[in-house]
């Protein structure tokens, strides 16, 4: 079988709008086409809902994590991340994460696409082109949304447009097609006129859970910052930050419990009852579910049976001061001021607190894409790339007063990897557990003198003190085996 054959069969979808015909084209009684399936501006809004439930980041949240430096393992850990190897930097095509990573972001392609490929067939009846226009702005908003999660991943380097990026889908292919990868320059663009597509389409921001003007805005800066274009960086990050505030200290608390949205741009919502209510296997990069799942079996409690812990340098990067302590540490963890000296797995128990659990379900929280503290770290970024480093001290001072609710020293950097390693430095605490520290390590590391920091404590005792530099072919994902197996024109990244 070819390899969209491979990927669809697996992609297709069964929500109640229609399914995919079996491998030989055989139409099956009582299934759905897309034709029948779709026939009013009101199935298409519902297409659209299919949408957004075949995105998730919760592989990326916990791949995040696991490779780099985030996290330790838990008092109780019976495996997970040691067996197959993500602990101890292990990465190749047949790794958990690749696979479900390709397979879950080609599946949201294909439901995307196959909406838009129905669209073209419904006239909208008067007075709905309004809500027409918007489920189209918001599937062109997502398609490239989706394209840049996999170009970040498998592409070697974000500012060269001849690098490979991942494959462009922009139609529904046939279950026959090889396919092979296009370059950075081909996806770019492909993103560029679908965020055009959605910008002349959509509102303005109504419900953080719905791609807006604003979604584009975020994306255009969060690509433009990858890419280096940081003047377009700072323009796009300006835009959101005179709309959205950087959230004080209890508007902070509050929003990692879905209580305030002050500073949310976008999140995927996460509801009891919705396909993403349960546990799924526990440290699986294919389990979904609950992104507090990803670190603990019962809760986010010392009791809560935690198998990934706080990691110790990212423990000690955090002032007790600081509302990220009291976001991200647990209270109860057992917190071992002798740790280096102790190296006792019980006096030192660092409960993550992250996704602590809303509407009395423990562990589930709505998944944060783009905040406002994203977009003023790009615009520090944007500040030291044009040498103002003046001005991106600046800025991560305005974000370190919010954090501590009072007036912190402003910083002093004597040049820009000084600077950019004080930003890495802050990425690492504001979007702890957000899914960002191996892209930014990838795309920043060199220039910020940074690399996976893991305190020595945490690396030991599964011999994983010596992790990759952040120039290794480690550091761009592998094409899985799932494509390879079944594609003959698909390109692997040197290195694996």
């Amino acid at each position: 079988m070819k390899n969209i054959k491979n990927i669809f069969l697996l992609a297709c979808i069964a929500i109640t709008l229609g399914s995919c015909n079996d491998a030989i084209e055989i139409e099956q009684p009582g299934i759905l086409g897309a034709d029948q399936a779709f026939q009013t501006v009101a199935d298409l809004e519902l297409g659209l809902l299919g949408a957004y439930n075949d995105i998730d980041v919760t592989p990326e949240i916990q791949f995040n994590a696991v490779f780099t430096d985030e996290v330790a393992i838990g008092v109780g850990n019976g495996g997970q991340g040691v067996s197959d190897g993500t602990y101890r930097y292990v990465l190749n095509p047949g790794s958990d994460f690749p696979t479900a990573w390709w397979i879950n972001n080609l599946t949201a392609l294909n439901s995307i696409n196959r909406v838009l490929n129905a669209a073209e067939g419904i006239d909208p009846e008067e007075g709905e082109g309004a809500r027409y226009n918007e489920v189209l702005g918001q599937l062109y908003a997502l398609r490239a949304f989706e394209h840049f999660q996999l170009l970040s991943y498998l592409s070697t380097d974000y500012e060269n447009d001849n690098a490979l990026a991942t494959i462009l889908l922009d139609y529904v292919p046939s279950v026959v097609d090889e396919l092979p990868r296009n370059t950075n320059a081909e996806i770019y663009a492909l993103i560029n006129s679908d965020l055009d597509l959605a910008n002349s389409l959509l509102t303005e921001q109504a419900n953080p859970i719905f791609a807006s003007k604003d979604f584009v805005t975020a994306l255009r800066a969060r690509m433009a910052a990858y890419r280096g274009n940081y003047p377009a960086a700072n323009t796009f990050a300006t835009q959101l930050l005179s709309r959205y505030p950087i959230a004080n200290r209890d508007q902070y608390q509050n929003m990692f419990i879905d209580e305030d949205n002050t500073e949310i741009i976008f999140k995927l919502s996460r509801q009891i009852g919705d396909p993403y209510d349960g546990q799924g296997t526990t440290g699986s990069a294919f389990a979904g579910g609950w992104a507090g799942a990803n670190f603990a079996f019962v809760n986010a409690t010392i009791n809560g049976s935690p198998y990934f812990e706080m990691g110790r340098a990212v423990f000690n990067e955090l002032n007790p001061a600081d509302i990220r302590y009291d976001v991200n540490v647990a209270p109860g963890s057992v917190i071992d001021p002798n740790y280096e000296q102790n190296n006792n797995d019980e006096l030192d128990i660092l409960v993550i607190q992250k996704y602590p659990g809303k509407d009395g379900q423990p562990l589930m929280n709505d998944l944060k894409i783009f905040r406002s503290s994203e977009m003023l770290l790009i615009k520090a970024e944007a500040l030291a790339d044009a040498g103002n480093l003046t001005g991106a001290a600046g800025l991560i001072k305005q974000l370190r007063d919010a954090r501590f609710g009072s007036s912190q020293p402003l910083p002093s950097y004597a040049n820009q990897q000084q600077a950019f390693g004080d930003i890495l430095d802050e990425r690492r605490i504001e979007l702890v557990y957000e899914g960002h520290r191996y892209k930014d390590l990838k795309r920043l590391g060199q220039r910020g003198g940074r690399g996976i920091d893991r305190d020595p404590n945490d690396c030991d005792i599964n011999s994983s003190c010596n992790p990759p530099a952040v120039t290794s072919n480690l550091f761009s994902m592998p094409v899985p085996l799932v494509e390879l197996d079944a594609n003959s024109v698909i390109q692997q990244n040197p290195g694996y």
